[in-house]
């Protein structure tokens, strides 16, 4: 059966994509960042997932306010670089692994969660900066990939209790895969951040590390935050950590945690990293 060996939470600055493709991620700005993954980058060497379900938020990429799904999964065989208007980043094409999409989403949508399902799609840096900051620069990404896209960008978003019981579903629906995969399971976008207006720039750090410590120890208080909290204190692009419950549902009760990192600023981003594996 299935097995998923990890969860792994990070941010999906753009301008991280965007350094390292221009070589500058050893600049005196960027190296402190990109030095907090080389733990990661040695760790998920050794572990050798066969398969990511890379929770992500699209950036008007594969979809627009005419169509913006609230929960969308990839069932794909691959999946093409977005341009995002610079042209595509000069990552390897993802590799997608059809069979395991599928048959999550006939789990998903049997166990009550409406998934709109999507065999064609491009991929933008919500999705590549965190396998770029996992694995570097490589010729072909180590894995392939399950993407399921989520909507933060448009009101109403999910609740953060729906992403945490969708996290649980997917857990369901991966241990029910009858082949022996090592799957890993990401959540990412946040941390606290506002791209516009009078709090541009805005970054809280204690809500931040809070939010670390709820999602480790007591994720059943913190699928409970409304979005106004996290409008209020995180800014208007921090209800992104909802995407993090996810990930949190599909590791069952109780993580052990393996790694964090925490580093300010990345483009008026707070960067945020974790890595935690199942308890049995």
């Amino acid at each position: 059966m299935a097995r998923i060996t990890a969860g792994v939470a990070t941010s999906h600055v753009p301008a991280i994509g965007a350094a390292l493709d221009l070589g500058k991620s050893g600049s005196d700005y960027w190296q402190p960042l990109f030095d907090g993954y080389d733990w990661s980058k040695k760790w998920i060497a050794s572990e050798k997932p066969d398969v990511v379900v890379l929770i992500y938020n699209d950036h008007a990429s594969a979809f627009s306010l005419a169509v913006l799904p609230t929960f969308a999964i990839g069932c794909a065989e691959s999946y093409a670089i977005a341009d995002e208007g610079f042209g595509p980043r000069p990552v390897p094409e993802v590799i997608g692994h059809a069979d395991l999409a599928c048959h999550i989403t006939e789990n998903l949508i049997l166990d009550e969660f409406d998934m709109t399902i999507i065999n064609e799609m491009t991929v933008d840096h919500g999705l590549t900066v965190p396998l770029s900051l996992m694995f570097g620069q490589p010729e072909a990404w180590p894995v392939k990939v399950v993407p399921i896209a989520v909507n933060v960008v448009e009101y109403p978003q999910p609740t953060g209790n729906r992403c945490f019981e969708l996290g649980k579903a997917l857990r369901r629906a991966i241990r029910s895969y009858d082949e022996d995969l090592n799957v890993q399971v990401w959540g990412t976008g946040g941390m606290s951040h506002q791209l516009q207006g009078p709090r541009a720039g805005l970054i809280n750090s204690a809500f931040d590390h809070e939010f670390f410590d709820q999602l480790v120890q007591d994720p059943d208080t913190l699928k409970k935050v409304p979005h106004i909290e996290y409008l209020r204190e995180a800014g208007s692009e921090g209800i992104e950590m909802i995407m993090w419950l996810i990930m949190r549902g599909a590791l069952g009760k109780k993580v052990k945690e393996l790694y964090r990192f925490y580093h300010v600023p990345a483009s008026n981003t707070a960067v945020g990293h974790l890595i935690l594996k199942p308890s049995k």
